[in-house]
């Protein structure tokens, strides 16, 4: 009798496993959550350790670039910072990058711009437009491969277009950004659109003078024949704008270029809500 009132019922070892178990999965929450904690503070801790980092490798670089080229003090901490994030903060690297940027500009833009004037059969195509802003706050701008002439101008011209559409779009950077996005439409793309050395030129200039600019290049419309181009050009194209290019099928355009822009923000011409806008009416 003893020993069967000793015997608790099935029900209420079945209450005392699930107490037990309520208790140990309070336990592991209490010692996740911690964990958790702790873990962000280690990200945080790392992040600022990093930025620490850079910012000292941006004062050191700027007190060699100044040494070297005085006119570098009228640069500011972004732009250093920029050419160094380029070269993977290696500041040797970056600091001859700045450098032979900074002696471009003086030989390209004696005058600090590059006139409408300078450029009026590049700009007549149209090919070059700028509207609305990506979900992160990024300027776009549209370019037209189509539209392009290789027997139009020079290549001294296209260079010059060039340099006067990256002024244009970091002059409109919102507060805070340093970086746009760019979609290039290949449509009506033909051999006779096809300009190697304006291709090479461009690609030149965006990634010796105007580094970390480009957040993203989505290509869209693409013709079989550009591919043939494309190879040519690809090999100098440098591992991180490369990561930033994407090809983008016809029959997903519009939910490709969603995922990172609102509807009220994308050229009408994609299904968005705004008309382009030539670059040099912007």
């Amino acid at each position: 009798m003893e020993k069967e009132k000793e015997k608790k019922p099935k029900e209420t070892e079945e209450e005392e496993e699930e107490e037990e178990m309520e208790f140990k999965d309070c336990e592991n929450e209490d010692q996740t959550q911690p964990q958790e904690e702790e873990g962000e503070e280690e990200e945080e801790q790392k992040e600022a350790i990093e930025d620490e980092v850079e910012r000292s490798k941006v004062r050191i670089m700027r007190a060699l670039a100044e040494r070297e080229d005085p006119s570098a003090k009228d640069a500011d901490d972004f732009m250093i910072r920029r050419f160094l994030r380029a070269r993977d903060l290696d500041i040797e690297k970056a600091t001859t990058m700045f450098l032979k940027y900074l002696s471009w500009r003086r030989t390209f833009l004696p005058k600090g711009i590059v006139s409408e004037s300078e450029i009026s059969s590049q700009l007549a195509d149209n090919k070059l437009c700028m509207q609305g802003v990506d979900k992160q706050g990024r300027p776009i701008v549209v370019a037209f491969g189509g539209r392009h002439k290789p027997t139009k101008g020079n290549l001294e011209e296209v260079k010059r277009f060039v340099v006067y559409g990256l002024e244009k779009i970091c002059a409109r950077m919102p507060k805070g950004q340093e970086k746009f996005v760019a979609i290039g439409d290949l449509e009506g793309w033909g051999y006779s659109n096809s300009d190697i050395r304006a291709y090479l030129a461009s690609l030149s200039i965006l990634q010796d003078c105007y580094p970390e600019r480009l957040g993203k290049l989505f290509i869209v419309h693409v013709p079989y024949i550009f591919m043939t181009a494309w190879k040519v050009v690809y090999p100098f194209i440098d591992s991180r704008t490369k990561k930033k290019i994407v090809f983008v099928e016809n029959k997903k355009l519009k939910s490709t270029l969603l995922k990172d822009i609102e509807e009220s923000q994308l050229a009408d011409i994609y299904g968005g809500k705004l008309p382009l806008v030539p670059i040099e009416d912007c």
